[in-house]
């Protein structure tokens, strides 16, 4: 539902009553994820999509029965072998759908507004929904906060409340979105209860070291993958708004004191494009040994190894050194800025996934990943 907040928050500002589908759980090669959603108003506009085209019709009729009815209720949808034109999934996955309305007279209307709220304005923040249960607690919502504040109640017991809350923080502190399953003695209700739980978390960073063209080519490819995109060069004259106007910020620094005072974690993914050994050096001393997600630099096979020297003179020991994707990217065959940009990209989406980045096509491994399964640096690399 998180993933449509920015439309959904307009609809309730609107004061508009929509009934809003979300996956709660997939299996096989199920196209979209927990956490996606589709919404249809009281006109029949719809927003959003469940299962990339499969089952939108179904999940779009059962968003209207929803609405006229203010019953919340889960469905499966999977590959039916007996009827290939019976309402399922033909890639062969299956999917969970939550289908809640969010009406004037909706219990949890008013938490699922703060709920988009946050999500919107790009706060930190998780809604815990029942998603199986009993019949009168289906669809009810809780907000927790980062600061682990809550609004709302699940309408059960308060031990229920303070259960859900935990488990939504825990996720939300990962954030994470998905299921969380309650025993009878936490729900309280005489019966175990499933919850999906939607974390809203600011867009991870992405830093772009070098104001040169290809880093104007990936700063679009990197907003296009949702990143908060920053580019920073010490020269004032190329790090200028002009030329990066899809940064959300431009820094004029030296790249290495930059990194040293800006905040970065698990997600982050830093792209050194400078390709100046007085400017690499210094800043992938302190990168290599930072918690995140990806370090990349720009360079030829030969720079390579020139900047590995003069890293490893710098006291960079060789765990670290095989943190670096260098030569930045995977073996697209890239020569312009924009097919560089691509290939720098496929190369962090494959780690973010655990992607091997072999060509799907005559493999037989899956499609979609959960996580990483593989060391980043068995990611093939190219000039």
């Amino acid at each position: 539902m998180l993933d449509i907040a920015d439309e959904l928050s307009r609809w309730v500002g609107q004061g508009r009553d929509f009934a809003v589908a979300t996956v709660v759980a997939v299996g096989g090669s199920a196209p979209r994820q927990p956490g996606a959603a589709l919404a249809v108003d009281s006109d029949g506009t719809a927003i959003g999509s469940v299962s990339g085209g499969c089952v939108e019709g179904a999940v779009y009729d059962l968003c209207r029965q929803a609405l006229a009815d203010g019953r919340s209720v889960l469905e499966h949808f999977g590959y039916s072998d007996d009827d290939a034109f019976a309402v399922g999934l033909t890639c062969g996955g299956t999917i969970d759908v939550l289908v809640t309305p969010v009406r004037a007279d909706s219990p949890s209307r008013d938490v699922l507004a703060a709920a988009l709220a946050a999500a919107a304005q790009g706060e930190a923040a998780a809604v815990a929904r029942i998603a199986d249960g009993p019949a009168e607690l289906m669809g009810r919502a809780l907000l927790v906060r980062a600061d682990g504040s809550r609004e709302g109640t699940l309408g059960g017991h308060p031990e229920l409340d303070r259960t859900a809350a935990a488990e939504a923080r825990a996720l939300l502190e990962a954030g994470r979105t998905g299921t969380a399953g309650i025993g009878a003695d936490g729900s309280r209700c005489g019966r175990p209860l499933t919850l999906l739980v939607e974390s809203s978390v600011p867009a991870p960073r992405m830093i772009v070291f070098g104001a040169i063209d290809f880093a104007s080519a990936l700063v679009r490819v990197g907003k296009f993958l949702g990143y908060h995109v920053t580019v920073c060069d010490a020269r004032p004259v190329f790090a200028t708004r002009t030329r990066f106007p899809e940064a959300d910020e431009i820094v004029v620094a030296w790249p290495h004191r930059y990194l040293e005072s800006t905040e970065v974690d698990g997600r982050t993914v830093l792209c050194v494009l400078t390709h100046d050994a007085k400017f690499d050096v210094p800043l992938l001393e302190r990168a290599l040994r930072l918690p995140v997600a990806y370090v990349g630099a720009m360079g030829s096979r030969r720079t390579h190894e020139e900047r590995n020297a003069r890293l490893r003179e710098a006291g960079v020991g060789e765990l670290e050194l095989a943190r670096l994707r260098s030569p930045i990217g995977l073996d697209l065959g890239a020569r312009t800025p924009e097919e560089t940009a691509v290939s720098i990209a496929a190369e962090i989406v494959a780690g973010r996934r655990g992607g091997s980045g072999a060509p799907l096509a005559g493999a037989h491994t899956p499609i979609h990943h959960d996580g990483p399964r593989i060391p980043a640096q068995t990611i093939g690399s190219v000039a």
